[in-house]
């Protein structure tokens, strides 16, 4: 699924906000930026209402990330990935995980490409869930909050100097935030 084809997609739910609604939570599955970004294009007058867009895109990236925290949890229980780590390591990491937990997973979520690895390591390395989800819910709500405000400016600007071009603007501008994102995660591996 590509932000062309979440946009499509927003765009034949019509009026149908509960439609709406589940396409942006299904969507931050695919790439949450992107998501957040359409989302925003399309809310509003004649679109789906900000509050219902923002609690559709914080219920489904926190949901998607705490899918990453229970994939890695289900590994670490597996008996091919106590192979991975020796006992004393795996113990090592959760001592150091303990009291950083919120810290580490709030900063990841600001760090293009950290998310996967953070989570799913926390979820391994079973760290306490509630401060997990407190540590993602406050980042989301920071984060997500912050790329929607840019997005519906932006939204409202190409609307009104592209008009019905206004999806081809915004999915150009969405994919110039996945690309920023992919970009800066390379250049973060090539400095490794």
């Amino acid at each position: 699924m590509s932000a062309g084809s979440i946009a499509a997609l927003l765009a034949l739910a019509g009026q149908n906000l509960a439609l709406q609604a589940v396409l942006i939570v299904l969507g931050t599955f695919v790439l949450e930026d992107a998501a957040t970004v359409l989302a925003a294009m399309h809310a509003g007058p004649g679109g789906i209402p900000v509050p219902l867009a923002l609690v559709s895109l914080y219920g489904g990236i926190v949901l998607g990330d705490l899918g990453l925290y229970g994939l890695g949890r289900l590994a670490g229980r597996a008996r091919w990935a106590a192979r991975l780590l020796p006992p004393g390591r795996m113990r090592q990491g959760r001592e150091w995980l303990e009291g950083r937990v919120f810290a580490v997973v709030f900063t990841s979520r600001f760090i293009p490409g950290a998310r996967l690895p953070t989570y799913t390591a926390c979820g391994f390395l079973g760290a306490d869930w509630r401060r997990f989800l407190l540590a993602t819910a406050c980042a989301t709500l920071i984060w997500t909050t912050l790329l929607f405000g840019v997005s519906l400016r932006v939204g409202a600007l190409l609307m009104e100097h592209l008009g019905a071009w206004r999806w081809a603007g915004g999915i150009g501008f969405a994919a110039v935030i996945v690309l920023l994102g992919r970009t800066a995660t390379r250049l973060q591996e090539a400095r490794r």
